[in-house]
């Protein structure tokens, strides 16, 4: 069975960070141990919200924790997401090499959330230069949006050549696989969205129609999916062209619901069956 260890954020109510990603792995036929950097009331889109930042330590204390149990060499691989503090990516980055150390095979799949276009960077200074100095080149895997991506290479996108181009630049950093979600660049079809992901083999696009409305936790759902799928297939076009087709299926549930948060429950069927099929096409 394929196990993942997902340090992210927690919400009671709603679904971002582990709480977007556990429910939808377990469905998938994957174990995950989820290990929380934050336990709001709600995400952060609330006019308010409530809860505990957990310190670096207290990360560390549940890895630990996990270790003595003599199980972390059945850690397939490692998922982290949203981060609170700086000090958190040090806790991450000690955790990821303490699973490799019990099992070399493990992969790192780093979702680097900064920030978005039109919003630019929500979270709290000094950890953009941390994910892009310390963080991104520990990871075997990264999925940034594309406004991650133009400040993890420095470059700007534009058109989609530029996103090919700027993937390949991110995984100069170390990455072996980028997959870049989110594109909206001048020269796609109107009314679509693209991923692409890029790899040591080859790049792909993957296109689906876009939906209207703020989807929070989509981006959490995107890296847990593709992760869960690349380590099940090991096929980063088949990867994601599933991972899209199942976000798809989930956002225009949501959408139809009329709803705010993810539907997840509702839209179950669509973590293993998606409605929508959408393929992978080779660019270069």
């Amino acid at each position: 069975m394929t196990t993942i260890l997902s340090i992210q954020s927690s919400v009671a109510y709603g679904h971002v960070g582990n709480s977007a990603a556990t429910f939808p792995l377990m469905r998938m036929g994957v174990e995950v141990w989820p290990v929380i950097t934050v336990h709001f009331s709600n995400n952060t889109g609330y006019d308010s919200w409530r809860g505990p930042l957990l310190t670096a330590d207290d990360v560390r204390d549940v890895v630990r924790g996990i270790d003595e149990l003599g199980v972390l060499g059945e850690c397939d691989a490692v998922l982290s997401g949203y981060q609170g503090a700086a000090d958190s990516g040090t806790a991450i980055l000690e955790a990821v090499a303490l699973v490799r150390s019990r099992n070399p095979a493990a992969l790192y799949c780093c979702d680097p959330v900064l920030g978005d276009v039109g919003r630019g960077f929500f979270v709290a200074p000094g950890i953009p230069e941390l994910m892009r100095d310390a963080v991104v080149p520990h990871a075997q895997v990264i999925t940034p949006n594309q406004f991650e991506l133009e400040f993890l290479t420095g470059r700007s996108v534009r058109l989609l050549a530029d996103v090919v181009s700027a993937a390949q630049a991110a995984r100069d950093l170390g990455p072996e696989t980028v997959l870049v979600t989110s594109v909206d660049v001048d020269d796609l079809d109107p009314g679509t969205l693209d991923l692409v992901v890029a790899t040591g083999s080859g790049t792909w696009r993957v296109t689906t129609p876009r939906l209207d409305g703020i989807f929070q936790g989509a981006g959490d759902l995107t890296a847990a999916v593709f992760l869960a799928r690349l380590l099940q297939t090991g096929d980063p076009a088949d990867a994601a062209a599933w991972t899209a087709s199942v976000v798809f299926g989930v956002l225009d549930a949501t959408r139809r619901s009329g709803r705010r948060e993810l539907q997840l429950v509702d839209a179950q069927d669509e973590l293993v069956s998606p409605t929508h099929r959408f393929e992978a096409v080779r660019l270069m």
